[in-house]
């Protein structure tokens, strides 16, 4: 078995808000049965008990939704619980939540914080961007609360970092979001295209087109080159250097096969992505299957490998290795097959080509002063030893 890492849904697609654009909201339909949908406690436990009885260098979970922190920090207390039964000494366990932070209070992120949990914080920029896609059921504005969460992990000292979902309001405005992330104190960012279709395969109202997410990322990378780069990480631009210096993939996205992680629901069915929960790609049950029956069976391979088969225009592009074709969301959506040009790559000089054109010359001058700052921190070690 090669490693693996989880990504759970213990509250399905349930959520407190009702963002616009949310994807996973509409999971629910395919649990039907239920109006909530919360992890029961056997699930859960069978969950981390057969994980951590799987050998792998580190032991990476990351919570999601919906939204978890409906569950209250009673749920997270029997997580941390359960994998102190099931540790082994040596173990090196990591937790993640993903949160839209309107849920959080002060007693939750102080658990948060000893208990070690990275937390990636959902904000889209300035209220009058955030609020135009990320309202509650009764179409109420959610900023001010996600403020309110926020400054409970800054209080806490919990490590976080700002997640924004560069959608149609705030893609055409870098500067200002970058600009207000920034004034708020936020050094870890990271920026996800948001690219949804309807079900006659067309772009939905919010989602963004190649041209504005390469201008998008173009402009973020300038404002950052310079004293920026040496006190903000921003995740995409981490990644692609880990690529360069590297050859290191640190980025689902920019993987060569789509075997990654492993996706569980709530009821412990497991699908081989979040992006790809759909009942014909479901592999398996946490309950009835045993991981490396899931990890090695067939369905999972067989979707894995859809990223290596790419566009014509992609084998001849001088860029392939940074991102091997781009996210099989933005390549195989209105049933597309998985050759189909990513939708944010028009292979010309827009979206990630233009990107990463742009910005090829000084990623490289990056991997360079990471190459010498290493070979003189390893020389400076020979001396003392």
């Amino acid at each position: 078995m090669r490693p693996f890492t989880l990504l759970v849904k213990p509250t399905g697609p349930d959520c407190n808000l009702d963002c616009d654009y949310c994807f996973y909201l509409k999971k629910a339909a395919l649990y039907p049965a239920s109006k909530r949908h919360i992890m029961p406690d056997a699930v859960l436990h069978q969950l981390i008990k057969s994980y951590f009885e799987t050998k792998q260098p580190v032991y990476t979970i990351g919570w999601q939704g919906g939204e978890p922190t409906l569950l209250g920090k009673e749920f997270f207390e029997r997580v941390i619980e359960l994998e102190k039964r099931y540790a082994r000494p040596g173990f090196t366990i990591g937790n993640g939540l993903q949160t839209n932070c309107t849920l959080l209070t002060n007693d939750f992120a102080n658990f948060l914080f000893h208990n070690k949990f990275l937390v990636g914080a959902s904000l889209d920029g300035p209220a009058y961007l955030h609020n135009t896609y990320r309202l509650n059921k009764e179409r109420a504005k959610s900023h001010t609360r996600v403020l309110e969460g926020i400054k409970h992990l800054q209080n806490n000292q919990v490590e976080f970092n700002i997640l924004v979902l560069v959608n149609k309001a705030n893609v055409i405005q870098p500067k200002e979001v970058y600009r207000y992330l920034l004034r708020k104190g936020f050094k870890h960012l990271q920026f996800i295209p948001c690219v949804e279709f309807d079900t006659q395969g067309n772009p939905q109202p919010f989602t963004i087109s190649a041209e504005e997410w390469g201008n998008f990322l173009c402009k973020i990378f300038d404002l950052w080159y310079g004293e920026d780069m040496y006190t903000i990480s921003i995740r995409e631009f981490d990644d692609i250097l880990n690529v360069i210096v590297d050859n290191r993939v640190t980025a689902c996205t920019k993987g060569k096969d789509c075997c990654q992680y492993l996706l569980v629901e709530h009821n412990g069915d497991v699908y081989p992505c979040d992006f790809f929960v759909e009942k014909g790609l479901k592999i398996g049950n946490i309950m009835e299957n045993s991981w490396e029956e899931m990890q090695t069976s067939q369905k999972y391979h067989d979707f894995g490998k859809n990223k290596l088969t790419v566009n014509s225009t992609c084998t001849s592009c001088s860029f392939a290795y940074i991102c091997n074709g781009d996210c099989l969301k933005h390549r195989m959506y209105a049933d597309n097959p998985p050759d189909t040009l990513s939708w944010l790559c028009n292979g010309h000089n827009q979206g990630l080509k233009k990107f990463f054109t742009h910005t090829h010359d000084r990623f490289e001058k990056l991997a360079d002063i990471i190459r010498r700052k290493r070979e003189t921190e390893a020389k400076r070690a020979m001396r003392k030893d």
